[in-house]
C-alpha cells in the first residue's frame, strides 16, 4: 500500500516548508507557549534549506541523498510530536503539531522503495 514515490514527495517538500513558516502567523500559534510559533518557523527554514540540497526532482544542489531526507522528515515528525509535551503545548498549538506529526509519519511510511535496478 506504499504510493507515495520520491517524485510525490520531492513536490510536496517546497509548500510544506512554507506552510510551515507561514502558517503559525495564521494561525495564532504560541499563546500556550512562545516555542510553538518558533519551532515551525525554524522547521520550515530549515525544511526548505533540506529540499533544496536533497538528490531529487526538484533539489536544486542535490547534496543529500534522499534516504537521509527521510530520515530527518522522520525524526522531525517525532519531535514535533514530542514538543507538545516538553512544552506543554495546549489548543491550537498542541493540535497543529500533533497533526504535522502523524502527517509526516503518513507521508514517510507510505513512502514507496526505490526499485534496485
Amino acid at each position: 500500500m506504499r504510493f507515495i514515490t520520491q517524485k510525490i514527495h520531492s513536490f510536496l517538500d517546497y509548500p510544506v516548508a512554507i506552510a510551515l513558516v507561514v502558517l503559525p502567523f495564521v494561525l495564532g500559534l504560541g499563546d500556550s507557549h512562545p516555542m510553538a510559533l518558533k519551532i515551525s518557523v525554524a522547521t520550515g527554514i530549515a525544511a526548505f534549506v533540506l529540499t533544496i540540497l536533497t538528490d531529487h526532482q526538484l533539489g536544486l544542489f542535490r547534496i543529500i541523498p534522499y534516504q537521509v531526507h527521510l530520515m530527518v522528515d522522520f525524526s522531525v515528525a517525532i519531535i514535533f510530536i514530542l514538543a507538545t509535551f516538553i512544552f506543554s503545548f495546549k489548543g491550537i498549538d498542541a493540535y497543529y503539531y500533533w497533526i504535522n506529526g502523524a502527517a509526516v509519519l503518513t507521508v514517510v511510511g507510505l513512502h514507496k522503495p526505490a526499485r534496485v535496478v
